[in-house]
């Protein structure tokens, strides 16, 4: 499905990578609610991707319908419901993720700043902005260099990193 550039998005990143059973149980469970995902009686233009086993991200094109308070809340008690399926957490902002190599990886903040302080992290290390707001953004700059994200302005990297 092609989206419009402003068209909404919501990433919720797991705290654990999820399986690939889990993920054709996901894979089914969102294309039931997008297709069905409604704001006002009016059906959303909506559809989601699972990236790296660990990102789940929602997007909704509102050239057609507006998503609502309501239809939102909708999608977070979705995801609420995700969270006790699976024993997961969806919703710890402060759970950093980054890639080493190919592989992703996340970390409690504490985690991240000790793999700073250590050198590990530094201003080309490929890290994940969830904090995107339309799809434009998500296809640009979600995924991109410490240095060119809002990870540079919480934590400081040492001298020379």
């Amino acid at each position: 499905m092609e989206f419009h550039p402003l068209s909404r998005v919501w990433i919720y990143q797991s705290d654990r990578v999820f399986t690939n059973v889990e993920v054709q149980e996901l894979e089914q469970l969102l294309t039931d609610f997008t297709t069905n995902w409604q704001a006002h009686n009016q059906q959303l233009k909506a559809g989601y991707e699972i990236r790296y086993n660990r990102f789940l991200v929602l997007i909704v094109d509102e050239s057609q319908a507006g998503a609502s308070g309501c239809s939102i809340d909708k999608s977070v008690h979705l995801m609420k419901e995700i969270q006790e399926k699976y024993h997961v957490n969806l919703f710890d902002r402060f759970n950093i993720a980054y890639k080493e190599q190919e592989e992703v990886k996340a970390l409690n903040r504490e985690g991240f700043e000790s793999l700073i302080t250590e050198g590990k992290i530094n201003q080309n290390t490929i890290v994940f902005n969830n904090l995107v707001q339309n799809y434009q953004e998500y296809q640009e700059k979600w995924e991109c260099k410490f240095l060119n994200s809002w990870h540079q302005r919480v934590f400081s990297l040492p001298q020379g990193i």
